[in-house]
């Protein structure tokens, strides 16, 4: 027998899928949002940018920016009682609107 792989998008075909209506690439307004250090944000996969796409056991997390790296944004986020510091682009982020 062959040991079964378990790759970076394993188990995720449902979480990372567009709706037939969704496909395509999303709007510019995301794109072009400005973050500041400080800001609450959610982690939103888009399935269109695979390459940096954060792993799916972030998807729907809440983190602060805690600045920049180029393009992207360091995020800083809880996986249980750990601190995790992301750097993820903007086409997996959302402003997070709930309180605070």
């Amino acid at each position: 027998m062959v040991k079964r792989t378990h790759g970076y998008r394993y188990k995720s075909r449902k979480l990372l899928r567009k709706k037939p209506r969704e496909r395509g690439l999303s709007g510019l307004s995301r794109l072009l949002y400005e973050y500041k250090p400080g800001d609450r944000v959610v982690i939103d996969i888009d399935p269109t940018f695979v390459e940096n796409a954060p792993h799916r056991r972030y998807q729907g997390k809440v983190g602060v920016v805690i600045g920049t790296r180029g393009r992207a944004y360091v995020i800083e986020t809880y996986l249980g009682d750990k601190k995790k510091i992301l750097v993820v682009t903007p086409e997996h982020l959302k402003p997070h609107q709930g309180g605070s």
